[in-house]
Order: structure tokens, then sequence, then C-alpha cells
């Protein structure tokens, strides 16, 4: 793949988002990556003047890694397009605990026995979270109830009602199972929240579950290993940039 980029007639590119940051901070940087080119090889005043859009198709959570949508210039009118793509994950679920947000981000709050359950009811458990199934979104995500973000009232302490919304988990395969630690890997629709797959995995098996890692492979027909990593997109521009996995989280997306 060769890296192109033309904030003019519109680009979408194709980014491996670190583990850490938010997919605001993956656009932010490109965005700051495009003015500085412009201030470098423009007149000072026609720099000021420009300005270009930038935008991601599918937030993922800042403990999630993998293939970011980056729409740049006119190509963002076609976002909604991009987000609508069926969705490819693999990653791990923990048994035998529970945590507030469903993965890293909290504490374990609870811990469950893990003796009984076998890799028959692992594959079992799969098996009938696959299809069209009802979920309730985790309240630790960025859906709004009555007019504020759930994890900004769950931070806070307060009891939160989601609704249940309809998904569709096209495929569901156990890669293995070693100890606690269930490898998945899932292909589903827009608006499936992996994490709440990860509570309802440990519900069913008797016990408790939260997700352990997640990183995304595919969106439609893009896949990630043609991602371009924030690193090899500043040298595209002619710069350096330093990537610390495991920064600050501040929000929540829709893994």
């Amino acid at each position: 793949m060769i890296l192109d980029i033309n904030e003019d007639l519109g680009t979408v590119l194709l980014v491996h988002k670190p583990l850490g940051l938010t997919s605001f901070d993956v656009t932010y940087k490109i965005k700051r990556l495009i003015h500085k080119r412009w201030r470098k090889h423009l007149p000072e005043a026609i720099a000021k003047k420009k300005k270009v859009k930038v935008g991601h198709a599918g937030t993922l959570d800042p403990l999630a890694s993998g293939l970011l949508i980056v729409c740049i210039g006119k190509e963002t009118k076609n976002i909604e397009s991009y987000m609508g793509l069926e969705k490819e994950y693999t990653g791990t679920f923990v048994l035998g605990a529970s945590t507030p947000s469903f993965d890293r981000e909290t504490p374990i709050s609870q811990t469950y026995p893990i003796e009984h359950i076998t890799f028959e009811g692992i594959l079992a458990a799969a098996k009938e979270l696959s299809g069209e199934i009802a979920q309730v979104p985790p309240a630790f995500s960025a859906i709004k109830v009555d007019g504020r973000r759930a994890y900004k009232s769950a931070r806070a302490g307060e009891e939160l009602e989601l609704k249940t919304r309809q998904v569709c988990i096209n495929e569901f395969e156990i890669v293995k199972a070693e100890g606690p630690e269930v490898y998945f890997r899932i292909r589903c629709s827009k608006g499936t929240y992996i994490r709440s797959i990860a509570r309802d995995f440990g519900a069913i098996l008797g016990s408790g579950s939260y997700l352990g890692s997640l990183q995304r492979t595919k969106i439609g027909d893009y896949d990630l290993k043609n991602a371009f990593t924030l690193q090899e997109i500043a040298e595209y521009f002619g710069e350096k940039i330093e990537i610390k996995e495991g920064a600050k989280i501040r929000n929540y997306g829709n893994q």
C-alpha cells in the first residue's frame, strides 16, 4: 500500500489505532499534521485561512487497537456509509470476574467460580450469542441518556436504564481457551458492543466475564493489514511523532 493523502480532493485513510489513544486523538493528530504542512509550504496568509475536515467512521475504545477509517476533506461527507459496514474483531474474554465497565478500565468488582466451565460450554455460549440478538449497551459507553453521555453518569455512580437494541453477530468463532482467557473472533453489525458480549458470555456460563483485549481487524472489505501507523503517517508529512501506549483514557466508544 502506498500512502497518498489529498486533503483537497478527499482521502479515505486506513489507520492502525494504538492502545491508549481515543479515536478523536487520532483524527486530531492527523489534522495537525496537515495544517503543519500548509504552514511550511504555503504563504502564511493562505495557510491561516485554509481549513480541513477530518473525521473517523466508527469509534474504537481507548483500550482497543486496530483498524480506524479516517475520512479527510470532501470524503467526510461519506462517513455514514463506512460506519454502516460490518466489523470484525479479535480479542480475549477473561472468565471468572466482572468489572463495571465490562473491560480493564475499571477494577474487578466481583469474582466467580470457573471450575464448572467446559470447552463445550464455551462453544455453546458463543452459539447462543450468534445471529440476531438483543443487547443492552454498557453503562460506560458514549450513548446519550436524557441528553447526557452514559459513561459520565456511570462514573458519577448514577443508576442508568439503557434500552435493549437489536444487533447481528454474523460469526462468533472461539479460537482457543487457556485458563480463564477465551480467544475469539467476531463479525458483527454496526452498533454492537463487544464489551456487552463479554458480560453476556460470562452470564450464560454461570460465571462472570470481562473484555481483556480487543483489536478491530476489518471494516467491510477494509483490512487492518493495509492500515498505516501514526508514525508512518507522520513520516509521510516529513514529521516524527511519538505514541505512548496506555495514555490517559478520556472517553468511551462503541465497543
